[in-house]
This record gives C-alpha cells, structure tokens and sequence, in this order.
C-alpha cells in the first residue's frame, strides 16, 4: 500500500515547516524506527521516524524547501513495486511527526 508522510496541522504558531536533510533515497528501505527526515519549524528541529519498515517511494519536498502544514513530504509504500498512483485520489497517511 502506498501512504503519505505528511505534516500535521498541530504545529501552533506555523504555516510550514522547511526539509533540512533526507535520511534516505527513493527506492531505500528503511526500518521501524529509523530516522526518515529531519525538518524544522521557526522553534525546533523535529525527527521523523518510520513507525513501521518501509520503502521510500518519492521525495516530493527536496532539502531546503518550505512544506505548508498539511503538505505532503513524500510517498511511502510496503511493496517497492506498487505503482504510485492513487485509487481514490488521495494515499493514507502512514507517520505522524513527534
């Protein structure tokens, strides 16, 4: 199943958070507990873990770019060869930040 790893809207006092660096590649697989993504907001820096292993299947905020709240970081999947396109337009959310 493909999923999306979005920011949550809960960060007080944002609009976006900006993508410092990618712990990983497409196509990487990572662990339960590995660390995805780092990004910040005008306060802290915040770690992004995978909850469950998982392949990461397409950036779509590069390093240095600003992801509004409820935006879309990248694409996740359990199958490496499941094609990215979306049954109902939308993927599920797969990890939450914290």
């Amino acid at each position: 199943m493909i999923y999306s790893l979005s920011i949550p809207t809960s960060f007080e006092d944002n609009e976006a958070v900006r993508v410092l660096e990618w712990h990983g590649a497409p196509g990487d697989v990572f662990a339960a507990g590995a660390l995805i993504v780092e990004v910040e907001t005008h306060k802290a820096l915040v770690e992004i873990r995978g909850e469950a292993a998982g392949v990461l299947r397409q950036v779509l905020c590069q390093a240095g770019d600003w992801c509004p709240l409820g935006g879309v970081l990248a694409l996740l999947s359990d199958d490496p060869d499941e094609p990215l396109t979306p049954t109902d337009g939308a993927w599920p959310a797969a990890f939450s930040i914290g």
